[in-house]
Order: structure tokens, then sequence, then C-alpha cells
């Protein structure tokens, strides 16, 4: 993207961001400090759209701005290597994110189950032996729990 410098309105409107969040990420250092018009507003370079929209789309696929920020910088100073960190961080966050799916059906699992098990009164179901919902576990705090 090439072409005269964008105002703070403009730039978050092309972005699809609203101006507080492009002052927000600026204040994160994700986004570097903007030049000044001769009135004071602040300046950005085109690129800062393409900035913006890799920075929403890295946190719609589960990265944190702390990662984000961290993606950004490691490609800022990358010094022509061919590696700015992407492929291990979305390694790990793939790792993540497949543990949270295992997560989230052991949940679904377990809440099918209760459904099944005709549990409709927490503290009864918690009593009985045959509720399904691993209450001793959940208690705990376990993260993974087996269902049956």
């Amino acid at each position: 993207m090439s072409g005269k410098w964008l105002r703070t309105g403009e730039v978050a409107e092309a972005a699809g961001v609203n101006a507080q969040t492009l002052r927000y990420y600026h204040r994160r250092g994700l986004l570097r400090e903007p030049q000044r018009s001769n009135g004071g507003h602040r300046l950005y370079p085109p690129e800062t759209v393409v900035l913006l929209r890799m920075i929403k789309a890295a946190q719609r696929l589960g990265f944190t701005l702390d990662e984000v920020a961290d993606l950004v910088e490691t490609g800022r100073h990358r010094h022509g290597r061919p590696d700015g960190g992407l492929r291990a961080r979305a390694l790990t966050k793939l790792t993540e994110v497949k543990q949270k799916i295992e997560d989230l059906q052991t949940i679904r699992e377990t809440l099918v189950q209760a459904l099944d098990a005709g549990c409709d009164d927490l503290a009864a179901c918690a009593a009985s032996s045959c509720c399904p919902l691993p209450f001793p576990d959940l208690a705990e705090g376990r993260e993974h729990v087996e269902v049956n």
C-alpha cells in the first residue's frame, strides 16, 4: 500500500477498527509513533492499515495482544532472516487450540450425559452416585476430567 499519510479516523475506518482501538494499540507498542501534521494531527503511513488488519486477524486466530506484539516486534527486527517467528508460534497456538477443543468436547459429553441422566436439580445430582457430572474433580479444579 502506498500513498498519502492518513489521519487517525481514516486509518481506523480503512482497517475496520475504531479510533480508540488504534490509540490503544499505539500505547501497547503494536504501532509505531505516528508523524504529526502542522495542526498536531497524528499521521500514519498507509502500511498501518495492513498492520491493523494483521493484528485483528491474529486475534481471531487466538493470539493474545501480547503474542501479537511479540510477533510484530520480531518481524521488525528480523534483519533479512526469513523467519519472523510465526511458524513456531503458530505450532504452539495450534497445540493450545487442540487442547481447548478436547476440553470442550469433554465438557459437551459430560453435559449430554447429565441431560440423558435426567439431572434437573444440581444439589440432588451432586449427591447421587449415578450423576455423570464429575463434581469432585470440578471442585478441585482438575483441568482434564475423564467422563464415562
